[in-house]
């Protein structure tokens, strides 16, 4: 990339959802190391505006997952498209990096290509898994393209698209998380307890539809084993005054811990977890779960004919077979979910054999 004597490249970067922040805000740190010189503007959220990147459109009320979930905020959407247009076009950036967050993002893409702007996609969109149609349009607006896991090359390649392989930036963030004997002592619990992790996802939408199934099915693993204790963690960017009214009528012995995810994973024996970027966070800090998934019925009617692939659990899909088990829609049944739970609790075999796989998983990437 060429630049203009005197000038400072300008980079933008699109990320609409808090894993997108996080990756995005590392992105920032390592390349001000090999160019200092750099300037960065964004839609993220903390973690970006951190890392010294100018926020443009803040990412809060953007981290929606489903499609009639976006028409509910499609005021603020194109609130924020038409804002983030107007920033490109003025300030002309050397590179537009989109992460992940698809309708969004291929829509910016779009644009900014029109307008001239060389275009860069960091993690793929699960087109592999969905909508593989939306590959013809990738080619025609992305520039150059890094991906995240390893089937993903020889996909791409079927399409006529040279992508690389990167490596997944989990691995470098996960290496600060805690270590086990550290986390649990942090969370307490004692030798007789088991420690269950709930974590319901990190959009507002997520919340909305699994906090109660999760809690619900807390209360019945706790019928079934009343040694255990849960930890609950939260996004930065949730309200937690909200969700501590929300898990109270359950009366459950639950530690709701805000910032510190990796290490609520760590102090865990098993997660029950919606599906997401956090499964594999969990499979590379080693700590079995169980996923469980809801989105509207509309959301679930209009996607289940798009879907390609047999799993939606980044661990499964990575394997290439069932590792975790899964739980869809109505299955995602608090006593379903509580039976499973209590299974894996009661024989430390199973716990033993999914953290095998798991190992397996994190030397894939």
């Amino acid at each position: 990339m060429e630049q203009s004597p005197g000038r400072s490249f300008q980079i933008f970067l699109s990320a609409g959802e808090a894993s997108g922040d996080l990756h995005g805000s590392h992105l920032v740190q390592a390349i001000r190391r090999a160019c200092p010189e750099a300037r960065f503007s964004c839609m993220g959220g903390p973690l970006l505006e951190r890392s010294g990147a100018q926020l443009v459109v803040h990412n809060g009320d953007l981290a929606v997952v489903g499609l009639f979930e976006v028409l509910k905020h499609l005021k603020s959407i194109c609130k924020a498209f038409l804002r983030i247009r107007t920033h490109l076009i003025s300030r002309r950036p050397d590179l537009v990096v989109l992460i992940d967050y698809p309708d969004f993002n291929f829509l910016l893409g779009r644009m900014a290509k029109a307008h001239g702007l060389r275009v860069f996609y960091y993690i793929s969109p699960q087109v592999w898994a969905w909508r593989s149609g939306r590959v013809s349009s990738m080619k025609r607006f992305v520039d150059a393209m890094a991906v995240i896991l390893p089937f993903e090359p020889q996909f791409y390649s079927r399409y006529g698209m040279d992508v690389r392989f990167v490596g997944h930036p989990l691995l470098d963030v996960l290496d600060e998380a805690p270590g086990e004997e550290e986390a649990r002592l942090r969370y307490g619990g004692n030798g007789n307890s088991r420690t269950v992790g709930l974590l319901p996802g990190s959009r507002r939408s997520e919340i909305h539809q699994l906090l109660g199934l999760f809690c619900r099915t807390a209360v019945m693993i706790r019928d079934r084993l009343p040694e255990c204790r849960f930890l609950l963690p939260v996004a930065p960017a949730l309200d937690l005054e909200s969700i501590e009214k929300q898990t109270a009528p359950f009366r459950l012995p639950l530690q709701i811990v805000s910032g510190d995810t990796y290490g609520v994973i760590r102090a865990c024996d098993l997660l029950i977890t919606a599906s997401g970027t956090v499964t594999l966070e969990a499979a590379i800090l080693g700590t079995p779960m169980i996923i469980a998934n809801r989105v509207s019925d509309l959301t679930y009617y209009a996607g289940r004919h798009l879907i390609r692939v047999r799993h939606i659990g980044l661990p499964n899909l990575i394997a290439g077979r069932s590792i975790v088990p899964e739980f869809i829609q109505n299955e995602a049944h608090p006593d379903l979910l509580a039976q499973e739970a209590a299974g894996f609790l009661r024989q430390p075999e199973r716990l033993a054999r999914q953290r095998r796989e798991l190992a397996k998983i994190r030397g894939s990437l």
